[in-house]
């Protein structure tokens, strides 16, 4: 970025599906981050581009020869990440890239490698680490209130995704893998890693239930960790919306029940505190646009005011734990993260 305090980061955004009209959606009129232009290769979409007022581009490649295009936001499917990530790095801008950052460990490792060697800035699409909640609840564990933390457990799901039709890149175990896990478990194993720090050990097991989809619709996985406490997680992509997240320490347990999904504004949640003897205690919290914050954060990394909250190992170690239970998933066993380093 420029030196002008005034002078807003210019993206342009990869992708111009769900999630990329969400985030094109919630940028309008934003004071700090302006989008320039919309890449997406289907031409049928670019009348939907410019209808939101947004310059369509056909190619990546065109994006990223523009001078007036500091950033480029992936909203792509998952196979094309690192390719395209490398790519932004190569012609120096910076890239915010849409979960997951790779599908293997060695992918991810390499998509790092790029943006530390070209000296750009990468963010990653875990906004759930700026809710409210999820904030508060990381605070309470770093000072110790919980005191010594024994097990968690983790769901989200939602029905968002039952019209995608079956030949879509979501249905399929290899662009996909492991049912709800890049939709959906990534974002909660993400939240564990931040929480508890590196995992060791992966048992998952997926189902296909109902929508018939190759990767199937249902994710379980048990998740021991290097510093002792276990976790679990689930993520269903056929049932109404549900997100929880409840840790249990020695001395209290915390939960937390979002009533919406991140892209819905106005859900309410709610955040229990319990303690042996004690009332427990209820807390309600607005709905924040988390998205938009993890934007913000990208952007004040890129302009010198902040460090991103995301280290590099912490992205490539939530891929490890991807692949692991990619690997458990369809094995059946347990698998040591040690396995792939």
């Amino acid at each position: 970025m420029a030196s002008s305090d005034d002078r807003k980061l210019r993206i342009a955004i990869a992708g111009f599906g769900w999630w990329g009209r969400h985030i094109a959606k919630r940028l309008t009129g934003h004071t700090g981050i302006t989008v320039v232009a919309v890449i997406e290769p289907a031409t049928a979409v670019h009348a939907d581009i410019r209808a939101a007022g947004l310059e369509p581009l056909d190619d990546l490649g065109t994006a990223l020869k523009r001078s007036d295009v500091d950033a480029i936001i992936l909203t792509t499917p998952n196979p094309v990440h690192e390719e395209q990530v490398i790519a932004c790095a190569s012609a120096g801008k910076h890239v915010f890239c849409e979960k997951p950052l790779g599908l293997t460990a060695a992918s991810a490792r390499r998509s790092v490698a790029a943006v530390e060697r070209a000296g750009v800035q990468l963010g990653m699409g875990h906004e759930r680490r700026f809710e409210p909640a999820m904030v508060a609840l990381k605070s309470a564990i770093d000072e110790g209130s919980l005191g010594t933390i024994m097990h968690a457990e983790a769901a989200f799901s939602h029905d968002k995704l039952i019209g995608v039709p079956k030949g879509d890149w979501r249905t399929s175990k290899a662009v996909s893998p492991a049912a709800g896990m890049t939709a959906m478990g990534i974002h909660l194993t993400d939240l564990f890693i931040s929480f508890f720090g590196r995992v060791k050990t992966v048992q998952a097991m997926t189902a296909s239930r109902s929508l018939g989809w190759e990767t199937g619709d249902v994710v379980t996985a048990q998740l021991g960790f290097e510093k002792g406490m276990t976790a679990t997680l689930s993520a269903v992509l056929h049932t109404p919306h549900f997100i929880r997240m409840h840790v249990y320490g020695s001395k209290q347990w915390i939960e937390i029940l979002n009533e919406s999904h991140p892209d819905t504004p106005g859900g309410k949640v709610k955040y229990l505190v319990a303690e042996t003897g004690q009332d427990m205690v209820h807390k309600e919290l607005a709905w924040e646009d988390a998205v938009v914050h993890n934007l913000e954060a990208f952007a004040a990394a890129i302009a010198g005011t902040a460090e991103y909250p995301f280290t590099a190992e912490q992205m490539v170690h939530n891929i490890e734990v991807l692949e692991a239970i990619t690997r458990s998933a369809e094995d059946r066993r347990t698998v040591e993260i040690a396995e792939l380093e």
